[in-house]
Parts: structure tokens; C-alpha cells; sequence
């Protein structure tokens, strides 16, 4: 009777895998040879890791990532992409984001910018760290959206909170001085606060004149640039062709 009650305020109180393990244990024999302490260090390591699996579950599902299957494991380091591998495996250690810098990455279109870029976002994710995947055009689209219906705050601080952002297809299309003053309010709050990965087909050089403004363009060039990482992709063939199938940017 003590032992169900236990079970019960255990699921009560949402410990689940607790009170799965404790049941098991209970009607598991070999159970009977190990210590109090042995066993009740099992049931908490069972509580624990099903946490962590939860947690690192929903900082994916959060992150909202093209391509959920993308690991720095599986990135290809053909000679022809110009890849350093030894930097790659660095920045897969997420010291960039605790250092609050930024990662640049240049390269044409099928080059596989999107797949790296969510590569390291899923190596910040498996170190519990908050990640925010989103295209450039869809992040203007979502802030025009919000200053229409009066959520303009509120969506912003999903773009300044993350520990990563990773902002595809960077200046793809000029901006229009609202949505350069948009993008300058979050790179100036998420300055040496934050790290944002910046996909780009385009050299940082043409940036000023995809921005528009020049003020404004110093100051948004200036935050990003500053202490960043910059990785230029070469592909002779597209990754798309090479693997044959439309997975990566």
C-alpha cells in the first residue's frame, strides 16, 4: 500500500519514468541484491534521462530547422568545398555562442550553406542551448505581420532571445528601410549578447547595397562582421545533384 501510494505522488507530481522504474524494480528479483542507494541512483537516472531526451526534443522542435536530420557528422568534406574540417569540429563545439560571435557562410546556391548552418544548430541544440532556424524574407513577413496586429514586440523577442539564430538567405532581395531598421534592432540587441549564423550567397562587400541605407548599413555590417567567423563554400557541382535530392541550400 505505501509503495502505491508513492508510485501515485510520483505521477502526480509528473515523474513519470520515476514511478515506471520504482514499478519495475518492485517486481524485478535481481533488483533485491543491489543497495538502497544503487537503486534508488537507477530510478533517478531514468527520471533524469528522460528529461534531457524531452528537453533536447523540444529545443528541436522549437528551432524549427529545415532540415532535422542535418549533423556535423554528416557533413561532406569534398575537396572541391574548400571545407576546414578542424574549424567545422570548433564550431560544433558551440564555443562561439557562449563567446557571443557570429559565423558568416558564403557560397552559391546548392553549395549546402542551409545544411551546415543547421548542422551547427543542431550541435547547439544537443548542448541545451536555444536555437531559432529562419529564413530572411519569412522573418520580415512574420515582423510585418506582427506591427499589423499589434504582436510587433513580442514577435521580436523571438528573434533577440535565442542563444543561436540562423538567419538563411541573408539579404537575398534588397531591404526596405523599415525592414532594415527591423533587422538593425536585432542585431544591435543580440551584439556580443548573442551569435546569429548568416547564410549568404552574396560577398559582404555587396551587403551595404542590398541594405540600402548607408547609415544604416555601417551599423548593421558593423555588428555582423565584427568578430565573426566567415566560411566560404566552393562547389563545383551542387550538392542537390551530387547527393540527388533537394536537401540542401
Amino acid at each position: 500500500m505505501l509503495t502505491g501510494n508513492t508510485i501515485t505522488k510520483l505521477q502526480e507530481m509528473h515523474m513519470t519514468m520515476m514511478a515506471k522504474a520504482l514499478r519495475e524494480q518492485l517486481t524485478d528479483p535481481e533488483m533485491n541484491s543491489l543497495s538502497f542507494e544503487d537503486r534508488i541512483g537507477l530510478i533517478v537516472d531514468r527520471e533524469w534521462t528522460s528529461r534531457k531526451s524531452n528537453h533536447l526534443k523540444r529545443l528541436i522542435k522549437n528551432a524549427g530547422f529545415s532540415d532535422t536530420e542535418a549533423c556535423i557528422e554528416n557533413v561532406e568534406y569534398h575537396s572541391d568545398r574548400n571545407l576546414d574540417k578542424a574549424q567545422i569540429t570548433r564550431l560544433a563545439a558551440c564555443n562561439y555562442i557562449t563567446q557571443h560571435h557570429n559565423v558568416i557562410l558564403l557560397g552559391a546556391t546548392g553549395s549546402g550553406k542551409t545544411y551546415l548552418a543547421c548542422a551547427l544548430g543542431m550541435a547547439a541544440a544537443r548542448n541545451f542551448m536555444s536555437v531559432r532556424y529562419i529564413r530572411l524574407p519569412d522573418l520580415l513577413v512574420e515582423l510585418s505581420i506582427a506591427r499589423n496586429n499589434g504582436t510587433f514586440p513580442r514577435t521580436m523577442q523571438q528573434f533577440k532571445k535565442p542563444a543561436l539564430l540562423i538567419i538563411d538567405e541573408w539579404l537575398l532581395y534588397p531591404l526596405r528601410e523599415t525592414e532594415a531598421r527591423d533587422i538593425l534592432e536585432i542585431v544591435e540587441t543580440r551584439y556580443k549578447k548573442a551569435s546569429t549564423i548568416f547564410c549568404s550567397q552574396f560577398d559582404i562587400p555587396g551587403w551595404r547595397e542590398k541594405i540600402g541605407d548607408p547609415i544604416m548599413a555601417d551599423a548593421i555590417c558593423d555588428r555582423i562582421v565584427h568578430d565573426s567567423y566567415t566560411i566560404v563554400i566552393d562547389c563545383k557541382e551542387s550538392m542537390r545533384k551530387r547527393k540527388g535530392v533537394n536537401e540542401e541550400g
